[in-house]
């Protein structure tokens, strides 16, 4: 994925924030105000705030657009121990853990701990979440239908994601998929998730994408 990381810091630590990334979930902006202020210039200043905690919020952002470096000998982020997958409501899905995402011809297009990816079909910035979610008037509420395969002993920790061409997402790796409402998940080491909208089994995909035109943008 082309992108441009604007690139914010101070003695302690350093903060980047990738526009294309972000979908404005302002997890930032809650977490502190005095730090990520949109509007301002540099909308981004973390000597307002201890570097511990500015890392912690940065940690918060569920898309992966922010991210932080250490200056001060503190400790980096690090890769979560396991991978988690959860449908948003009426929005994307949210991954955690070590990522892999690759486009339809198989390159990788990002290695992350944390992602966004689009689930109603209307993103521009595919197999990414822009947003578009906010216009299209997807409705889902992020239940989990039935589907996928259990990890085996052979199941990677690496969490592979590959856009199909025209169709779903091939997730491959040991994952906990959970549901936004809470309640339990469900460890599993295949699946094809819905990317396309109009599945009546989400977040899986039951073939419906054959009958749009669901293509990279």
């Amino acid at each position: 994925m082309s992108d441009k990381l604007h690139e914010f810091e101070d003695a302690a630590i350093e903060v980047t924030w990738s526009k294309a990334r972000c979908i404005h979930v302002a997890e930032c902006v809650r977490g502190l105000p005095q730090v990520f202020q949109p509007g301002r210039r540099p909308w981004v200043m973390p000597d307002r705030a201890a570097a511990d905690r500015v890392a912690e919020v940065v940690r918060r952002c569920p898309t992966g657009a922010l991210h932080y470096e250490r200056r001060d000998g503190g400790a980096p982020e690090a890769v979560p121990e396991s991978n988690t997958v959860v449908p948003t409501p009426y929005g994307p899905l949210y991954l955690r853990g070590d990522i892999q995402v690759r486009g339809v011809d198989g390159a990788t297009l990002l290695r992350d701990t944390r992602v966004a990816l689009c689930r109603c079909g209307a993103s521009k910035n595919r197999p990414f979440c822009d947003g578009s979610h906010w216009e299209s008037g997807y409705r889902d509420p992020g239940v989990l239908g039935e589907g996928g395969s259990p990890p085996t002993a052979e199941t990677p920790g690496t969490l592979r994601i590959t856009a199909g061409a025209g169709g779903p997402l091939y997730l491959e790796g040991r994952f906990l998929l959970a549901s936004a409402r809470g309640g339990q998940g469900r460890e599993l080491g295949e699946a094809s998730l819905c990317r396309c909208g109009r599945s009546g089994n989400k977040p899986f995909c039951d073939g419906s994408h054959a009958e749009t035109d669901l293509r990279e943008r």
